[in-house]
């Protein structure tokens, strides 16, 4: 741990760096991994140059490139393993990973094999073994957490994947795991004693918004926010509650007297709030897998008379191709989806007219600096200030990206 001094009989971390910074990326994510490493050395040799830090002498501190030279190896049979090409002992290992990134291959005994989610955290695990015992400290930075979907009980019973991820990670001397607005915090509680930071992205998805559409008026007279249903309820209130919004919800009216498919089949979707005639929408999910969820709610707000309908969401997955929200998009139904760059892309998605990227490098970038100094991150991952300082921009023509500062 950082060295302690003693101040007015109390006993307090220096900000000393924990180790030289080393960062390593999956194949499939090495492009973002790169930018986060460019990003991190741009600020930390700007930072030694103005004079502004007392460790410019500390070894590795300031480097041109803190990737970590590393090869993920898969044999015919399935089989894989981790090699590096250059020590890591004694480093702040902060070890990247994008479970959802279906952009790799490899060629197998019966042909080609896309990786998927399961073989990225096998990976993440074989990289992890390969660090363990002579880094000084290994972190891993998950934006979309594996296996987090989960949120309610069922009674037939089903895996719980994502606790077994988490204590696996904690069992190998991870010690912090950093994931992005996950589906559901509660699955922290298989792990009370872990390090696990959930920063938000609703800064940088509100201010890139802004940015590009200037005329969204954010006042209570002019635009709602709206949660697609009634279990990312809490994400709208976010929203709502720290722009000044009026909130809606749609709810989900089901038929508990019978189940179709071990479902209870849903009779009606019911909107709660205020009048949405006019008004534009910010639109807030969690996630865009197929879009479906989107696509039918914006529809039906905009049989309410609603206007411009704006979709914000950290993950764009796109499972199902970008025909409906094409047509959509030409049909006037939504105006733009806006969202992170943390998760792979479907090829084309950034050619859409009606889609914006919410550009989180330089957000990742100070996360691993802070960390690796011991500061603390609550305000970086706490959105609260930072929204309600966009509002009072906002109101004097002016927005701006603090982490690109």
């Amino acid at each position: 741990m950082s060295d302690l001094y003693v101040n007015s009989g109390f006993k307090q971390a220096t900000l000393a760096p924990f180790g030289p910074i080393g960062i390593i990326a999956h194949t499939t994510n090495i492009d973002f991994v790169r930018k986060v490493s460019d990003v991190l050395s741009s600020k930390r040799n700007k930072r030694i140059a103005d004079g502004r830090t007392q460790y410019a002498s500390n070894p590795g501190y300031a480097r041109s490139d803190y990737l970590i030279d590393s090869k993920l190896i898969r044999f015919q049979s399935g089989e894989g393993k981790c090699a590096l090409g250059e020590s890591v002992r004694g480093n702040d290992i902060y070890i990247i990973t994008d479970v959802l990134a279906h952009n790799g291959t490899v060629k197998l005994i019966d042909g080609e094999h896309v990786i998927s989610s399961d073989d990225h955290y096998m990976d993440l695990l074989r990289i992890i073994s390969v660090c363990r015992g002579k880094a000084r400290r290994i972190n891993v930075i998950m934006p979309f957490v594996y296996e987090g979907r989960r949120e309610k009980l069922d009674t037939r019973g089903e895996s719980y994947d994502c606790a077994d991820v988490l204590k696996k990670l904690y069992s190998l001397g991870v010690a912090n795991l950093i994931v992005f607005d996950p589906h559901d915090a509660r699955i922290a509680n298989a792990v009370p004693l872990m390090s696990i930071e959930y920063p938000r992205c609703q800064f940088k998805l509100t201010s890139a918004l802004l940015s590009k559409f200037g005329s969204i008026k954010l006042d209570k007279d002019n635009t709602i926010v709206v949660s697609p249903d009634e279990t990312g309820v809490s994400r709208a209130i976010f929203y709502s509650s720290h722009l000044n919004l009026p909130l809606g919800i749609f709810y989900r009216d089901r038929d508990y007297t019978i189940k179709v498919n071990g479902e209870h089949p849903i009779k009606e979707f019911r909107y709660l709030g205020d009048d949405v005639k006019d008004r534009d929408i910010l639109l807030i999910d969690d996630m865009i897998n197929s879009g479906s969820t989107m696509l039918r709610t914006a529809a039906k707000l905009k049989t309410y008379g609603a206007g411009d309908i704006y979709c914000l969401s950290p993950f764009g997955l796109f499972t199902e191709g970008f025909d409906g929200f094409d047509k959509a998009y030409e049909e006037g139904i939504i105006k733009s989806v806006c969202c992170t760059n943390l998760v792979y892309h479907p090829e084309g998605l950034d050619k859409r007219e009606w889609y914006l990227d919410a550009d989180m490098v330089p957000y990742v970038a100070r996360i691993i600096d802070a960390l690796n100094v011991d500061e603390s991150i609550y305000d970086l991952i706490n959105s609260t200030s930072r929204l309600t300082e966009l509002v009072s921009q906002i109101r004097i023509g002016e927005v701006f990206d603090e982490f690109n500062e």
